[in-house]
């Protein structure tokens, strides 16, 4: 998943404009601390990656308060120049502005997200809503659009190349899409209802964040782990350690509904303890219970989107995505609903036979369907995973597969750095080489699970790329892997190895960017595109020639028994039912939510799951959705909102995708840089179904979607 921001470079910048101070008690240190702020300058490092080795918890308020008091002179001169528009003096303005601005907000991304702590968290409560009063400055500030809006006119006479034509475009767009046509009345009112979205949704990601720590399941008796591996069991241990819970073994919450550790565990009591930890973990009634809190998003939400005048906050956000229209999306999830769930139906039928055939007399529950799904699959496959995690140790999988798969399609080398400071010990940091041996990027990766990070995987940038600036890109993965015991391997599950290879998908999307302006560059592109070029990346992680280089023993370096490869390979659509109903069913309740009118009353959260699941056709006991709404991270905190379909949309493009590479001769460097010409390197530079079209030589369709997810003939 790509957890950046949909704002681009000037959401980062601009929003800082007209901004009121920060509380007295976080600006009182600013004016001793303002001439040794770390982020008064560029970095002097490489790429101008972040020196972490002199960022403080206490300077990010300082700097800031700074950065926006830079920032609002200079888009104030912008918006105040006597002079006529012209592209320099307004929009090349405004992309230049802003710089310290975006170097405080990327590093702190990076840091809550990924390494956070109290005084972080109470930082990024403080500055949401000062953020978005910055947006609203910015975005309704009715002299600096009058000058957008005249560009705009004469963009045809203006005569600029097609990316600065774009830009143009972009900005138009943008503005009037944040409500700069809006009458002085409305614009109040939508600064109100965006400075209260900006608080709710901070206060959901932070409740949820504890909640899911709290959450995690701790055992005290070691025979209740039957099922892990020593190496899992050790894991739990040393969690529980983290925790100063001696005597104690300790499994953490992942972000997603079902747990890893379900497909192991074979004390029924457990499973269900564990399944009900993750299904509850912020509905316990305290304070880390999101309900209200979400329920308001909802409805704050659906009211912005009726100021501006939409039907509901879904036809707002998809207005300028690929899809269009929440009517389109829907249409093409409605779709597949028949297919996906007469297949989980039948393998609910396989795993219940399963069951019986083992003796439990009990009927298939959530919390069984890992643990018998595993037992089908051997059975039908002869394939365990306990027998796979061994060829998949991660540093390898990461230099010999996900590396190499690079190399052999875009000529990339890398070559790992330990003279750059990180922002934690586990982060490891590699220097990215082009073809013709010029330096691109930076490539820092965090594979390991903490408790103070974020549930799931993201890519992001601490340096964007831009031509205008002089910047290249330096970029990061994250993820969640289970972190091994000291002097243990990291083996990986095939799901694991993918989730490397999708990362690097957005990584190389902004490795790869190679843009005028900051605004379009790299992974600035609507959200139904940007799990693209990930999910194309996946399918690498299977091709015959890059699997043989990294799916080697650990112990041995003994390449994986071609039996086993066989076994892995027709064990490729297993599950799918589960897996595509899960996630057509968790995006059809995100558009549930985000399809509400403005008149709605404030939703009982539970209630409203419940008749959305139901109305979807998605109520299956025995397959939740991916993301229940009270932890539903993507939608209430990573803005994913009405957007969560778009990971379905881009495996419809990223199997189409891959069903060209096959059609012409596969894994071949001819093949990657014209994907990465037409595609990888152009950013939000033209229309983006264009330039699908035009690299594709048609539209996209299901055809390889429901080939490679075994749904051909169930949809009848």
């Amino acid at each position: 998943m790509n957890r950046r921001p949909v704002a681009c470079a000037l959401a980062l910048a601009i929003a800082a404009c007209f901004a009121a101070p920060f509380p007295a008690a976080m600006a009182a240190d600013a004016p001793a601390a303002a001439s040794a702020n770390p982020f008064d300058a560029p970095s002097t490092l490489p790429f101008q990656a972040p020196d972490f080795a002199k960022i403080k918890d206490a300077d990010f308020a300082p700097a800031f308060t700074e950065a926006m008091r830079r920032h609002m002179d200079e888009v104030a001169k912008i918006a105040d120049d006597p002079d006529a528009p012209t592209f320099d003096n307004t929009l090349v303005a405004l992309e230049k502005s802003g710089q310290m601005l975006s170097r405080v907000n990327m590093a702190f991304n990076a840091l809550t997200s990924a390494n956070t702590d109290d005084a972080l968290q109470k930082t990024q409560e403080d500055v949401a809503p000062l953020l978005a009063a910055h947006f609203d400055a910015i975005y309704l500030n009715p002299k600096l659009f009058a000058r957008i809006e005249a560009l705009y006119k004469q963009r045809d006479a203006l005569k600029l190349d097609p990316e600065s034509k774009r830009l143009v475009e972009y900005y138009y767009l943008d503005f009037v899409h944040n409500g700069a046509r809006l009458s002085d009345a409305d614009k109040a009112r939508l600064k109100e209802l965006n400075k209260e979205e900006s608080t709710l949704d901070t206060s959901f990601v932070n409740k949820l964040l504890a909640g899911t720590k709290a959450g995690a399941l701790v055992v005290d008796d070691k025979a209740k782990l039957a099922g892990l591996s020593d190496a899992e069991i050790a894991a739990a241990a040393q969690d529980a350690a983290g925790r100063k819970l001696e005597g104690k073994w300790v499994i953490p919450l992942q972000n997603t509904t079902q747990q890893p550790a379900l497909q192991s565990l074979t004390d029924r009591d457990v499973r269900e303890q564990l399944f009900k930890a993750s299904w509850l973990r912020t509905e316990h009634g305290d304070g880390n219970d999101t309900r209200d809190t979400i329920a308001r998003i909802a409805q704050v939400r659906a009211q912005q989107a009726k100021l501006l005048g939409y039907d509901s906050y879904a036809a707002w956000k998809l207005d300028d995505q690929m899809a269009k229209t929440p009517e389109t999306a829907l249409k093409f999830l409605d779709d597949l609903v028949p297919a996906a769930t007469a297949r989980a139906k039948r393998e609910a039928t396989d795993i219940q036979a399963m069951i019986d055939k083992d003796g439990g007399k009990f009927q298939l529950q959530p919390w069984d369907w890992q643990l018998y799904a595993e037992q089908v699959r051997k059975a039908k496959y002869d394939l365990d995973e306990s027998q796979i995690k061994p060829y998949f140790e991660l540093n390898n999988v990461l230099e010999n597969g996900v590396f190499y798969a690079a190399h052999q399609l875009y000529g990339l080398d890398f070559k790992e750095r330990h003279d750059l400071p990180v922002y934690q010990p586990d982060v490891r940091v590699f220097e990215v080489f082009d073809a013709d041996g010029k330096s691109l990027a930076l490539f820092y990766c965090d594979y390991f699970k903490r408790d103070n990070k974020s549930g799931g995987a993201w890519m992001d940038n601490l340096v964007g790329q831009s031509k205008l600036l002089g910047t290249k890109p330096v970029i990061y993965n994250v993820t969640n892997f289970t972190k091994p015991a000291p002097g243990q391997p990291a083996l990986l599950s095939f799901d694991d190895v993918t989730t490397m290879f999708h990362e690097f998908g957005h990584a190389l999307h902004g490795m790869f960017a190679d843009q005028q302006y900051p605004s379009l560059s790299g992974t600035s592109v609507a959200r139904d595109f940007v799990e693209f070029p990930s999910q194309f990346n996946e399918h690498w992680a299977l091709e015959p020639s890059v699997f043989a280089h990294y799916a080697k023993h650990y112990q041995t370096g003994a390449p994986m028994p071609q039996d086993l490869v066989d076994k892995i390979k027709k064990s490729g659509t297993f599950n799918k039912g589960y897996d595509v109903t899960e996630a057509i069913s968790a995006a059809l309740l995100d558009m549930s939510w985000h399809t509400l009118p403005a008149d709605a009353p404030k939703q009982d959260v539970d209630a409203f799951e419940a008749a959305a699941l139901k109305k979807n056709g998605t109520d299956l006991s025995y397959v939740p959705p991916r993301y229940r709404s009270s932890y539903f991270m993507h939608i209430w905190g990573n803005g994913y909102a009405a957007g969560y379909y778009a990971y379905s949309w881009t495996q419809m493009l990223a199997d189409d995708a891959f069903a060209w590479f096959d059609e012409h001769g596969g894994l071949t460097r001819a093949n990657g840089d014209r994907f990465r010409q037409m595609v990888l390197s152009r950013g939000n530079t033209e229309d983006l179904a264009t330039m699908y079209r035009d690299w594709r030589g048609r539209d996209p369709n299901v055809d390889a979607m429901k080939k490679d997810r075994g749904l051909e003939g169930d949809d009848q």
